[in-house]
């Protein structure tokens, strides 16, 4: 009879720990989930110091957002070292979840693309169209005029290409962060 009891309390043991197991990794997909959301509050930071470094056009303005700029970028990087930190986890063999660690990476990736691409769209509109620019002297010939028609149609095309492949990577990160939602739930449920 005693043995039957150690059996069963090895048993008890194993329930235990497959169960801890599971609260574990939604508690890692949720912090996993809240360093999203810290993500898009300095995206937020971003765009709105953007948005007011362009109307001022002044050197206060400017040096704001270049200390903005660091900032977010300090915040990123520790969004991107915890992310990392998260994955190593699944990836280890106390979890052993491959699909999570496969999920947080795909996320990273997206992150990565969407802050370079977040760059390159201010800098594109810092440096606004061609057309936008003072000219210099009313004395313009026909050639000037269809160089500065292509311009703007150069820098339409390239905003418009740079606009269109945030959206992408906004999209692939929600769909991910879908994923994790639905893998919270089905952990959840059992």
């Amino acid at each position: 009879m005693e043995e039957f009891g150690k059996k069963l309390s090895i048993r008890d043991d194993g329930e235990e720990a497959a169960k801890k197991k599971k609260v574990s990794t939604v508690e890692l997909l949720r912090e996993f989930l809240g360093i999203q959301q810290r993500r898009a509050e300095a995206y937020a930071k971003l765009r709105m110091g953007f948005a007011r470094y362009m109307e001022s056009w002044s050197s206060s303005a400017e040096s704001a957002y270049q200390k903005l700029c660091g900032d977010v970028t300090q915040e990123f990087s520790d969004c991107s070292r915890q992310v990392l930190h998260l994955e190593s986890l699944f990836l280890g063999p106390h979890y052993d979840r491959l699909d999570l660690a496969h999920l947080l990476r795909a996320v990273q990736t997206h992150e990565k693309q969407k802050l370079n691409l977040t760059a390159t769209l201010q800098l594109l509109k810092k440096a606004g169209r061609p057309w936008e620019k003072p000219m210099e002297h009313q004395c313009v010939r026909l050639h000037e005029i269809t160089e500065e028609a292509e311009a703007n149609a150069q820098y339409d095309i390239d905003l418009k290409e740079a606009i269109r492949r945030v959206q992408d990577s906004v999209t692939a990160i929600n769909e991910h962060l879908e994923q994790v939602r639905y893998e919270i739930a089905a952990l959840e449920a059992d």
